[in-house]
């Protein structure tokens, strides 16, 4: 049984309604914490090691490619799946650490997956649904 679900937030603000507030300001900045949780946690970006500033800065943007273009895949999966909410490391064992066999011609390239790939379908689909839909 759901109970009531009061929330209480102190703020100095005096334009917008309590709900505005809470909906607009305060849940983004929760969501922006998750975001940079996420990209730390499930990319590894908190691996800073190298001795020079400058190569750590090459390594965040490195990770920070990577994440958008995680992103990008997982919003590219239709919103039926499963994966469609799924968090990056999932992403990664399902759909990039995958075997295949791949068989390029003049013409295409063409990707033979083993016959129980379970994501074998949504694979071949994700590169029109990653393409711009012209201008």
């Amino acid at each position: 049984m759901l109970g009531l679900d009061i929330r209480f937030v102190v703020t100095s603000l005096d334009v917008g309604s309590a709900e505005w507030i809470y909906d607009s300001l305060y849940c983004a900045r929760g969501q922006a914490e998750n975001l940079i949780k996420l990209h730390k946690t499930q990319l590894a970006s908190d691996r800073t090691s190298c001795r020079s500033a400058l190569a750590n800065q090459v390594r965040l943007v490195l990770h920070t490619a990577a994440y958008w273009l995680m992103l990008t895949v997982r919003d590219a999966i239709p919103k039926a799946r499963e994966l469609a909410t799924a968090e990056f490391a999932t992403l990664r064992l399902r759909l990039l650490k995958l075997a295949a066999r791949v068989v390029e011609t003049t013409s295409r390239i063409r990707l033979a997956f083993a016959a129980a790939c379970p994501e074998a379908d949504l694979i071949r689909g994700l590169p029109g649904a990653l393409l711009p839909l012209g201008p």
